[in-house]
Order: structure tokens, then sequence, then C-alpha cells
């Protein structure tokens, strides 16, 4: 995998976010690290300078637009953007999510992806490209649960489903500007988010693991990663169930609040 020198992240604080900084911090690496909980970022970014990366830590809310844009055309020339930041949930005692909860996830999951995403887009589509005119690189954190039926976790799902399908959806556009877009599904990830999952969840993996290997489909440039295959493949073949089989298989799981899960818990 090549090394990246100058990268952005969001959702840097816990998870998935502070695994891809662990990874990707390293000597001559610049890093522009973002979170909302201001003592866990700090505690990441010393974690990342101690690897010998130069750290910028920024406490930012990715629903906020004008302040993410600002924050991202500050950061100068980025090799690397991962929009990973969200948040999940699911039904509760009440037999539906609220309406708060409804628009939050929404708020997070999808629009602060594409308040990412989209002044990164203009920015790196402005550089000069790389030896294989490349501009630059940007992952997006979806999840597998983009797949799967969405009985437990409505919102959650859909928002993944919906951040998956623009980012397939845009891929082939930013290449013909000299940036490579990925679409980054993982499955059930050791984080504080899963923590809570009073359900089985097959394929766990660290989130140190899951963060190389979302990683080194970026660098190779795919349009979208998938993992681990049997979990996708059941999340696959799940969602082709009548929602009445899959409601039941659902319910027999426990699934209540959450499926496969990105990045920082609210």
């Amino acid at each position: 995998m090549p090394v990246f020198r100058r990268v952005l992240i969001t959702g840097a604080s816990s998870g998935i976010g502070a695994a891809f900084a662990r990874e990707l911090a390293r000597p001559g690496v610049v890093l522009h690290l973002s979170g909302r909980d201001g003592g866990r970022l700090a505690a990441i970014a010393e974690a990342c300078r101690a690897a010998g990366a130069e750290v910028t830590p920024t406490a930012i809310d990715v629903r906020d637009e004008a302040a993410m844009a600002g924050w991202i055309a500050g950061a100068g020339r980025l090799d690397l953007v991962l929009a990973n930041a969200g948040i999940s949930a699911g039904i509760g005692a009440g037999g539906w999510e609220s309406a708060a909860q409804v628009r939050g996830i929404f708020a997070t999951n999808l629009t602060g992806m594409l308040n990412t995403v989209l002044p990164a887009l203009a920015l790196m589509a402005a550089q000069t490209p790389d030896a294989k005119g490349v501009r630059g690189r940007i992952g997006v954190v979806a999840s597998l649960a983009a797949f799967a039926p969405p009985i437990g976790a409505p919102s959650y799902c859909a928002a993944k489903a919906a951040a998956d399908a623009w980012t397939i959806g845009t891929a082939s556009a930013a290449w013909r500007q000299g940036v490579s877009l990925t679409s980054l599904c993982p499955g059930f990830v050791a984080t504080p988010m899963t923590a809570a999952n009073p359900f089985p969840m097959p394929g766990m993996m660290s989130a140190e693991r899951a963060a190389a290997i979302m990683l080194r489909g970026v660098a190779r440039g795919r349009t979208r990663v998938a993992f681990p295959f049997s979990t996708r493949l059941g999340a696959g073949l799940s969602g082709l169930l009548p929602v009445a089989i899959a409601a039941w298989l659902m319910g027999r799981l426990g699934a209540k609040i959450a499926l496969p899960a990105s990045d920082e818990p609210a």
C-alpha cells in the first residue's frame, strides 16, 4: 500500500476512524483529524504523533456544511479523504424510531458524508495529478447494512444504502476528474458502537484489521470494498427474502438496535 502523505479523516476519535488514523500515522505524514469528542480526539492525535505523524485535530460536526467546507479548504493538498463519521441506532421499545433519531441519523450518516465528500472532490479535482494521473482518493465508509433488510435499524440501513449508491454512481464521473472514489462496506467491526448490540454478529473483526482492508482497497482504486465475503453474501441473500420472513429472522436474532456499523457512537 502506498504511503498517503496528506490525509483527512472524519469521525477519528474512536472506532474505525481512530484505527484509520493509527494505521496511517508515520513520519512524513500529515493527518487532519476530526471528531465531536475533543478529549478522545486529542488522545488519538497524541498516539499518532508518537508514531511520527504531524497531526491537526479539529472538533467539528459533519452536519455543519459551512464549517466542513472551510475546514477541508484550509487543509491544503490532500492525497486521501476518509468520510467516516457516523452514528447508529434502531427500533426501540416504542416500536419505531423517533423523529429526532431518524433526522439525526440521516443528517450525520448521509448529509455529513456529502458535507465531507463534495468539497473534497472539488479540492482534489484542482490538484496536480501524480505519476498515475490520480489527483486524490476518497473513501466513503458505508456498511454491509446497506445490503441487509432494514428491519431492526431502518434509518441506519437506509442512510448507508444511500451513501453506497451515491458513491458507486458518482465514481465514474469523479475518475474522469482524476479522483478515485471508493465505497467502503465493512461488516461487524469491534467498536464502541457495536458493543451495545445484543445479538450474534458473525464475521466480527477488529477495527485495525477492517481499517487495513479498506485502506488497501482505496489504494488499489476499487469502486467498492465489501467484506467479509460470508457476511456480504448473507446480507445480500437476506435482502431478497420476503419482508415478513426477513422480519421473523431478525426477530429470532434479537436485532433490536443496530446492524453492521461504523465510526463513533452518538
